[in-house]
Order: structure tokens, then sequence, then C-alpha cells
């Protein structure tokens, strides 16, 4: 699969790799942690401020004398408060008021637990009452699992065996736990493939919200597997009798969070994994050596997200570091360092133009990798335009930029006959994006019929993107990749 060029060389892409981002997000000032730029469309006007000063007129500094909150039904009013960066009694300069309540605004709207978020000041003799209404969501989501076990309808009639090929269960989450913005998750799936597992996330407790936790367990077995990479393609195995993959872990840890934008988790993890003696037959190095494993995971993962809005952002900057060591109690298994960073940017050129570009790397180190170590590019982490591919490797580097217009923000549509405020509202935002995509995977180890590792990737595309309820976001595009090969994608987030 040699690289064909359409219009410019692409032999300098990307050769090196992007240093880590250091675990440096707590050296941010609150000055610069608190900033937001906003779009035309989400800014508050200055009338917040004319409004405040024809109140208070003279006052240069205003004294906050009451914070109060309305429509929070279900959030604890603790929970809200944490999120602010003033209280009753702090000073607020007046010439930055409105700038200054915009960003403690977006900060509740951010928490993901409300369709909308607004705020107002009124002022007297120097004393400002600051209130924040907001509209909560829907919290609990049951949603079916019913799906085939086969590659389609047609291939799933021919079987004679075809009501004992099917998955069945319910997936289970709800958000806004207790009215903490706890988090409760469970999945129970039986029939051909088997899934259980249960998850508790605590983001903060405490006045300030600062310290919390997060503990979980996962049992997982099927009757296929992804066992190699040929041509650069998953080859699937299926079993009939029992279970080619088995997978259990059990993990816990500790949460610090400054705030909504930044957090820090460090999770602590015990994983036992097997494989049957058929797939092990036909790939000895999918556990290197051996049919079964297991092992130890120290994960450290820093966040700080001054986007806008963190389903779909149009203003502001997202970073991220993180280092895992995985200790092998398995013996002859050489143990796995871990180094990942992501950076991205995202500016409002005026009007309804936007630009967005981020750059993400991971490095790892190790005697040598299984193959179910080796992912790199076609798992979370994709060069648009090879969704086909997979590109198995130690080490990857990943540039993505993006223009987008603003076709049209409708707000928000309202659902006649439906009562309901939760659900009767919807949003609806749909973006024109053009984008470009370079990265480049280093695997010292790749197979012979494998072309895309040691090799710069590159594409090219055009996509629709559409932002609506419980920040679904949906993206439909035409990408064409260095190879001449292209072709129409969906996907479910924003991409970059």
């Amino acid at each position: 699969m040699p690289p064909r060029a359409f219009g410019v060389p692409f032999s300098a892409i990307l050769k090196g790799l992007i240093c880590l981002l250091a675990l440096w997000l707590g050296s941010f000032s609150p000055a610069n942690a608190y900033s937001v730029v906003l779009p035309d469309s989400l800014r508050q006007t200055s009338a917040a401020d004319s409004l405040v000063l024809a109140q208070c007129p003279g006052y240069t500094e205003l004294r906050v004398g009451s914070v109060l909150f309305v429509g929070n039904s279900v959030t604890k009013e603790r929970v809200l408060r944490a999120e602010l960066d003033f209280r009753e009694g702090d000073t607020l300069t007046a010439a930055t008021l409105s700038r200054r309540l915009e960003a403690n605004r977006l900060r509740l709207y951010n928490l993901q637990l409300f369709h909308q978020v607004l705020v107002q000041a009124v002022c007297r003799d120097g004393n400002l009452t600051v209130l924040f209404s907001m509209q909560e969501r829907w919290y609990t989501f049951p949603i079916p699992i019913f799906s085939l076990a086969d590659r389609n309808f047609r291939s799933w009639l021919d079987r004679p065996d075809r009501w004992n090929r099917i998955d069945y269960g319910v997936h289970l989450v709800r958000r806004n736990f207790r009215g903490r913005n706890e988090q409760v998750l469970a999945n129970v799936q039986l029939g051909f493939n088997r899934k259980y597992e249960l998850f508790y996330e605590a983001p903060g407790y405490g006045k300030r919200r600062r310290i919390g936790f997060g503990v979980g367990v996962s049992y997982y077995q099927s009757h296929a597997l992804d066992y190699i990479t040929v041509r650069d393609r998953l080859v699937n195995f299926r079993q009939e009798e029992g279970f080619p993959i088995e997978r259990q872990y059990v993990v816990a840890g500790l949460r610090w969070r400054r705030t909504v934008q930044h957090r820090t988790a460090l999770d602590i993890s015990h994983h036992r994994e097997q494989v049957s003696d058929s797939l092990y037959a036909r790939n000895p190095a999918y556990f290197l050596g051996r049919s079964r494993r297991e092992y130890l995971e120290f994960a450290l993962i820093s966040i700080l997200n001054q986007r806008n809005t963190f389903a779909y952002p149009l203003t502001g900057q997202y970073v991220e570091a993180g280092i895992s060591y995985r200790k092998f109690l398995t013996p002859g298994s050489p143990d796995i360092t871990t180094l990942r960073g992501r950076y991205a940017r995202y500016v409002a050129l005026g009007g309804d133009w936007f630009y967005s570009a981020g750059v993400r790397g991971q490095v790892r180190f190790a005697q040598h990798l299984a193959y179910a170590d080796s992912r790199s590019f076609g798992y979370e982490t994709l060069v648009r335009g090879y969704d086909a591919y997979v590109i198995e490797g130690r080490h990857y580097a990943l540039l993505q930029q993006g223009l987008t217009y603003r076709l049209f923000d409708a707000a928000r549509v309202k659902l006649n006959g439906i009562n309901n405020a939760k659900i009767n509202s919807i949003p609806l935002a749909l973006y024109l994006n053009t984008f470009a995509d370079v990265g480049y995977v280093r695997n010292p180890q790749k197979l012979a019929t494998n072309q895309l590792p040691n090799k710069p990737l590159a594409a090219i595309g055009l996509g629709l993107h559409l932002a609506t309820y419980y920040d679904w976001v949906f993206t439909l595009e035409y990408s064409r990749n260095v190879e001449r090969q292209g072709g129409f994608f969906f996907r479910t987030e924003f991409p970059i």
C-alpha cells in the first residue's frame, strides 16, 4: 500500500512524537483558569453591567450580599456553590462583573446536569444579589440491549441455532445520583456474549467538594474476538463452544477536583484475562506466549478543560496529561509504562466562523508488547479517513485541524403536547466543517503484511455536525486519505 500524495508531499509529516504535557495543570493561576472567551451567540452582553452600575452609581467594587439558585429541584445547592469562584461576603470589581458572572454560569452549565443556566445580578447600596436559574435534565437512562451475534441479519438467519445467537440485556445510567452529581452505571448483557458491570463515581465530597472517589467491577465473556491484524485490518475469530476471551477487573481510585474544569484522578485496578486454547493456537503473541495473565495497573490523569461547552466546543482550550504503569503478576511478562498527552485549542474567528486544532501523542516503554497491548490508531484515537483500518504500535502522534461554519442555531425547539420541561425543549445547531488530519505510528515489530505503521498518514474531508439533545453530537463526514481512498463516515462525538 504505497503512499500516493494528492497534490502535496507528505514525506515530512509528523516524524517526531509530541512531547507529553507534564502535570503542571495546577500551575495555572485562578485568573487564567476562570477566563473564558465566548462567541457572540454565547456571550452575555454588557447590559447587566450597565444595569448594575445604574443601580449602584459610583461603586467600583461591589460586595456579594447573597447568591440564590432557582430550578435545582434535584441537585443539591452545595454542589452548585462548590463550582463558583465567589461567595457571600466577597468583593467583585464592577468593571468585570459581567465576564465574571458568565464564567461562573458556564461552570454550572458544564456540569452537564442542566439544559440551560441563566444568571442575573441586582445591586443596591453596593450590595449584589446574584441569581442563577436552571432547567434540570432527565437523569435516568435505561437503554435496552438487543443485538444479533453475527456479522449481519442474513448470516444470523442462516444459522440453525439462530435464537441462541442473540445478545440482550439493559444498560442503565443514573446521573446526578442523590442530587450530588454522582453517577451509577450498570450493564447486564446476556445471551451469546455476556457482560456484567457496575461502576460508581463520586466527583467530590466535603464543603468545597474537592476529594471524591470511584469504584467499579467488570466481568466479560465473548464468543468472538479480534485476535490479529493482517493487511492493517482486524481478523475475527468466532468460537461456537466456550469463549475465546474472558476478562475481569476491579478498580478503585481517588479524585481531586478543583472545579468542573480542573480534575485529577488516580486509579488502581486489578485485572485477570485469559484466552482459549483455540485462540492461543492462532496467535500465541496475543498475551505474549501465554494463555492467561494477571496484572495491577496504576493510572494518574489530570485534565484542564477551559472550553466554553464540553459537548461541542467553539472557544477555549483543553489540556490532558497522564501516566500509567502496568505491573504484571504473571512471571515472564515485562512491565509497561505509558505516557499520554493531549492539547486542543478552539478559536472564534468572527461571525459564524470557528477554528479548532488539536495534538495528542503516546509514548510506551516496555521490553516486549503483547498484541493486546499494541493499540494505537483505529480505536479511541483515529486519523479520519482510515476508519476501516487499525494501526498497531508503541508510540503515536496525531494532529487534527478543523474550520467550522455555523449554518444555523435554532437555540431550542419546543415540542407541543409534552408538558415535561426536561424533554420538551430540543437544542439544535448545525455546523459545516472542513478538516485535515495527519498522524504517525511507530511500531518496530510490525507484521510484513501491515503497511500503515511507520509511515505518515494524512486525510482531508468535509462534514456536517449536528449538536442537540443531552450533549449528543452526530457527525456525517466525507474524508479522503493519502492512499486515494474516500468514503462517508458517521460518528457520535466531536472529533477534536
